[in-house]
């Protein structure tokens, strides 16, 4: 039997990397189209919120 849950890896200094199938929902409850490996921004400076575009890194 395999495990298929998704993994969820949060960086200190980075933002939280999901890999595996998960629902995304934004504050109107509406779903957020995305692939089954992405990131989320923590820092908020990412224009493309909520992914991370890397703009932590300046």
């Amino acid at each position: 039997m395999s495990d298929n849950r998704p993994i969820i890896t949060i960086s200190s200094n980075g933002p939280i990397s999901i890999n595996g199938e998960v629902v995304l929902i934004n504050e109107n409850g509406n779903e957020i189209e995305h692939k089954s490996r992405f990131s989320l921004c923590k820092c908020t400076k990412s224009k493309r919120l909520p992914f991370c575009d890397g703009s932590h890194k300046n």
